[in-house]
């Protein structure tokens, strides 16, 4: 594997075993060096283009040696479509010798500039890619409990949105909100928006979150915890897309069956 491999799953931090990229004659500290470790690639969606995107950068990579075993790598960007840039910026870890043949790397912190040009990948519904854009960006500036608020505000849109079009009330016939737990429970039951591998912990996801926001976490656990929490929220995502693109699926053929479709005005 090359090192842009590793660059192109950010914010993936797993550990990996790369082939050498700064050769055998060791950088002092605080020099740069023009790398050649394959093409980083980052899927956005283009705002000049209109459709998703390959951010695609050159063959040489600029390198900053920022301790023994830490590497600063500034990337630029371009849209295969129409041009536009866009920066990114990696810190990675190295857990043995950074210029052993097959040096075991890591992302420590990555963080994206797309100068207004570029959207967040995802599922074209704007109000939700602008918040996930948000969160990431909240969690690169190491702000664990408003990243997660972010991700809360996801869970709590959806299940509305979802609420709203399958006919759900959201409030008692007294005009008052009806509690998060019981809204969830009625438009899961409905539309089935939580993914059947943590179809009985949907609440709990969304007392994680809450616990973080409410002070019952420290901002290095939120920190911690963002990651798998996103994955779970990016999981509810994409299962009212693909339940909206089935149900159109079927429609479209003419078929009988009982697939929701609680958010098919928003998707593409």
């Amino acid at each position: 594997m090359r090192l842009s491999e590793v660059l192109n799953r950010a914010p993936d931090t797993s550990r990996t075993q790369v082939e050498n990229f700064l050769g055998s004659r060791k950088v002092s500290w605080g020099a740069q060096r023009l790398i050649t470790a394959g093409r980083v690639v980052r899927n956005h969606f283009c705002l000049a283009c209109g459709d998703t995107r390959s951010f695609v950068s050159g063959e040489k990579l600029s390198c900053l040696v920022a301790g023994e075993q830490v590497l600063s790598i500034d990337v630029a960007l371009r849209c295969s479509g129409c041009g536009s840039g866009a920066e990114a910026w990696f810190l990675i870890g190295c857990g043995d010798d950074l210029y052993s043949p097959a040096p075991e790397v890591y992302l420590q912190r990555f963080t994206e500039n797309r100068r207004d040009l570029a959207g967040a990948q995802g599922l074209r519904i704007e109000q939700i890619d602008d918040l996930f854009e948000r969160a990431q960006i909240a969690f690169d500036d190491r702000l664990g409990a408003g990243a997660m608020i972010y991700l809360r505000k996801i869970f709590e849109s959806l299940t509305m949105e979802a609420a709203v079009a399958a006919g759900i009330a959201t409030t008692h016939p007294n005009g008052r909100r009806k509690n998060f737990r019981l809204l969830l429970q009625e438009v899961d039951g409905q539309a089935r928006i939580i993914p059947t591998e943590f179809a009985e912990n949907g609440y709990t996801l969304f007392a994680e979150l809450s616990n973080v926001i409410h002070g019952d976490a420290d901002e290095a656990e939120a920190l911690e915890k963002y990651d798998p929490c996103r994955r779970l929220i990016l999981g509810v995502v994409s299962n009212v897309r693909n339940r909206s693109e089935f149900a159109a699926a079927i429609a479209t053929l003419g078929w009988e069956g009982d697939e929701q479709s609680p958010i098919a005005d928003r998707t593409p």
